[in-house]
């Protein structure tokens, strides 16, 4: 049994795309800027909240001066409307449960904002997540492991015993970075493709199947 569990959160735990697309989109549209599909948002996010502003940004608006004026408009729309559409996926409350019922502890690690994380995980997932850590000023995000590094110290959990768990290259990228095993999720915003080119570990497709690898351990 894997002792700890770090989760990623958009597109692993939460289904947050159709929020994030609608804020980007009403930025866009404020501009007059085109606007995108929901399946382009899906390669847009996984990279923090400043690089999705860029993404969604006409190419001579990603200077760091006017992408900080889009993340200025856009964050407060989405802060307000981040729980319209974002829902749990299927079958991970339960799957959560059993594996919290078998003593396994469990954090997420995410590039969303620090203050607007740890709010979130507790509103769809209460009591199951002792620790949030999300993205903070002057700090590196996934993949870089440094925070990594910082919740599993708080957390007590050594390498060999954690298990990292996410949708795209960044969450694989981000446990090759912090010398942890990595399971990749197909239930999200990335494709099984991306995650066998990057190198997972695991590959689950349910999170049933997720909790008998943490349980039994591969």
């Amino acid at each position: 049994m894997y002792k700890y569990v770090i989760f990623d959160l958009d597109g692993t735990l939460l289904n947050t795309i159709d929020d994030l697309a609608d804020a980007g989109n009403w930025v866009c549209r404020n501009h007059g800027w085109p606007t995108h599909t929901v399946e382009e948002y899906k390669h847009f996010v996984g990279n923090g909240m400043t690089k999705l502003a860029g993404r969604f940004a006409p190419e001579d608006w990603r200077t760091p001066e006017r992408v900080q004026m889009i993340l200025d408009e856009f964050m407060p729309y989405y802060d307000a409307h981040k729980a319209d559409k974002t829902a749990p996926y299927a079958g991970m409350p339960q799957t959560l449960a059993r594996m919290k019922a078998a003593g396994v502890s469990m954090a997420v690690l995410s590039n969303k904002a620090d203050q607007m994380a740890g709010p979130v995980v507790e509103r769809y997932y209460p009591g199951v997540f002792p620790v949030v850590q999300g993205a903070l000023p002057d700090l590196p995000t996934k993949p870089d492991p440094t925070l990594l590094h910082r919740l599993m110290e708080r957390m007590g959990a050594a390498a060999e015993d954690t298990l990292f768990v996410g949708d795209s290259n960044v969450d694989i990228q981000t446990a090759k970075n912090g010398g942890l095993t990595s399971c990749g999720v197909l239930w999200g915003f990335r494709t099984r493709q991306e995650l066998e080119a990057e190198g997972a570990d695991y590959i689950v497709d349910d999170p049933d199947k997720l909790a008998d690898l943490v349980l039994g351990r591969g």
